[in-house]
Formats: C-alpha cells, sequence, structure tokens
C-alpha cells in the first residue's frame, strides 16, 4: 500500500490516532502536514492530502466532514488581569476591554465582544504576543490558548460566544479503505468493530491436537459348541 497523508490545523493534536494507525497499518506510512485552517479545505481540493483535520464551517461543496468534538472558547488575558479573579467570563465582562481580533480567527462571529481594535494581527501568535505587552485580550478556541501559552498569561472559560468544532473532512468521492480506518480510528472503535472496513474470515479454531479417529469395532469370538 502506498503511504496516507494527513492534514491538520494549529491547536489539533493528532498525535494518539497517529500511534493508533501505526499500530493497525504499520506498512502504510502516515505524513502529517500541517496546515492553517483558512488553507485545509483548499489541501483537500487540490489533493494534497487525503483527509484533514480542520475546524468548522467550512465550504462542504465536494467535500465530506465528520463533526468530531467541540472546543471550549476562553479569553486570553495577562496573569495580574482583573478576569483572573473569575471562574468563568461572560460576554459582559468584556464589553469595556480592548479585543485582538486577528486575521486567521477560527470563531464563527456575527462580531467579536468588547471594543475591538481595529488594527488586527495577522496571526494568532501575534495577537498573543500583544496580549502580553497589554495591548488587549483575546478571543480563542482552549487548544490555541495551550499552543501558544506564555508564562506570563493565562486564560479563562468565556460563555455566550461560538465555540470551534473540529471535523475530519476528505474529498466527497474518494472514500478509500484507508480513509475508512482513519475514520473509524478517530471515532474510537476497536480493530475488530463491524463498521470498519471488510475483515478477513475467521479461522477456525485450533487446539494443536488431530482429531480423535474412531476405532473399527472389534468382532467377539464365537464360542465353539
Amino acid at each position: 500500500m502506498t503511504g496516507f497523508r494527513l492534514g491538520y490545523v494549529p491547536g489539533v493534536t493528532p498525535a494518539k490516532w497517529v500511534r493508533i494507525w501505526a499500530e493497525r497499518l504499520p506498512r502504510v506510512p502516515l505524513e502529517l502536514v500541517q496546515v492553517t485552517a483558512a488553507e485545509a479545505p483548499g489541501l483537500i481540493r487540490r489533493a494534497e492530502a487525503d483527509a484533514v483535520l480542520l475546524r468548522l464551517p467550512i465550504d462542504r461543496t465536494g467535500l465530506h466532514a465528520i463533526p468530531l468534538y467541540v472546543e471550549q472558547t476562553v479569553v486570553v488575558v495577562p496573569k495580574d488581569h482583573v478576569i483572573t479573579a473569575a471562574d468563568e467570563v461572560t460576554v459582559d465582562d468584556l464589553a469595556d476591554e480592548l479585543v485582538l481580533y486577528p486575521q486567521d480567527d477560527v470563531l464563527d462571529w456575527q462580531r467579536p465582544p468588547g471594543r475591538l481594535i481595529e488594527e488586527r494581527p495577522a496571526r494568532t501568535g501575534d495577537a498573543v504576543e500583544l496580549v502580553a505587552m497589554g495591548t488587549g485580550v483575546l478571543v480563542v478556541p482552549q487548544s490555541l490558548a495551550r499552543l501558544h501559552h506564555r508564562k506570563d498569561l493565562t486564560y479563562r472559560p468565556l460563555t455566550g460566544v461560538p465555540e470551534s468544532q473540529v471535523a475530519l473532512s476528505w474529498p466527497e468521492d474518494e472514500t478509500s479503505e484507508l480513509v475508512e480506518h482513519l475514520i473509524g480510528i478517530v471515532r474510537g472503535r476497536t480493530v475488530n468493530s463491524t463498521r470498519g472496513p471488510a475483515k478477513a474470515a475467521k479461522e477456525p479454531k485450533r487446539t494443536g491436537k488431530a482429531p480423535a479417529q474412531r476405532k473399527p469395532p472389534q468382532k467377539k469370538p464365537r464360542r465353539r459348541r
């Protein structure tokens, strides 16, 4: 079999699925390709990957997309910020805050909360640097807050806002056997699941003992008179 190329966006950690793949398909190398959230659907459409782990919503024209999980949305702030006094933050708590809105934002906003800073950083990583400088706060999925972790920053869960949904996507007309294997892995199916690719029929159970042979019946000697 040839190899399999799996794209993934920042914040998504496919390590567990890669390990299971290696256990189940040791002869099929799996290559990881990191791609930005905006570029992820194009990676599939250009046939530069067999499947991709991305964030919804996307234009699903010509693509399958299986939602896997939803991420908590958080607000990233300096460790000495007043928001850190709360265990959870609401949109109203950000009403007077300067909020950074990076150009690669992945949340499906109508409008982000707070007082938006007009100049938008190009990347989330740039926005995190600005938070550390005291320029404003940043709202992102929790995995991106962890990805860009800094000792001088922290985050709190934010309620009442869009959440990021991670999905597995692949071409609509190319659901290969390898893609079926990957679907089973990311959905947590066991290797013996009946919903995976077809499996070879089981061989009869062997005991290691040859079957017993029946001895022919012995004739009783006839008594002479």
